[in-house]
């Protein structure tokens, strides 16, 4: 091989790399657009619930791949939370018209956002022999943030509770 053809083929490798590198970061920042739109309803829900400030706790380290999510309460947060955004339908499970639009509105592309209702889908999949609906949503959660952790777009919780106290 040529020399020219072999600075070509690194350049094309660190090219691809690079492109590969800011839709990470891209996608990451849509995570985190996506968890702060979400997380609007958090207040009014707890409100509604009346759940206390560990369930509070539990969503502040939601994002932290090492940290338990054990509580089921958590789940009926979520499932409060995605009512708001009409993102779950009558069955409790998610609806993917709305899912879709809701990632798409807070910046993914249409793939990114089909392929995040198919991960939550998948999701819902595994744990649908889970009778209470609170387990259930909490397992699909944390299914959902390993999937998540797993294409490095999950966002940190620093930087979104930067952002919430820049929007405060």
């Amino acid at each position: 091989m040529a020399a020219s053809s072999k600075w070509r083929l690194v350049s094309i490798c660190v090219i691809a790399l690079t492109l590969q590198v800011d839709r990470v970061k891209s996608s990451a920042e849509i995570m985190k657009k996506m968890t702060l739109g979400f997380s609007k309803a958090l207040e009014q829900c707890k409100q509604e619930m009346k759940f206390g400030d560990h369930i509070m706790q539990d969503f502040y380290n939601f994002w932290k791949e090492d940290y338990e999510l054990l509580n089921a309460d958590v789940g009926c947060a979520i499932m409060c939370m995605a009512s708001k955004f009409d993102l779950i339908n009558e069955e409790n499970r998610l609806h993917h018209i709305n899912a879709h639009e809701f990632a798409k509105s807070h910046g993914a592309d249409d793939d990114m956002a089909k392929q995040l209702v198919t991960m939550i889908h998948d999701c819902e999949n595994v744990h649908a022999d889970i009778a209470d609906d609170c387990k259930k949503t909490l397992e699909i959660a944390k299914c959902f943030r390993t999937k998540i952790h797993g294409l490095k777009w999950a966002p940190t919780m620093e930087v979104v509770l930067e952002e919430v106290m820049t929007e405060v």
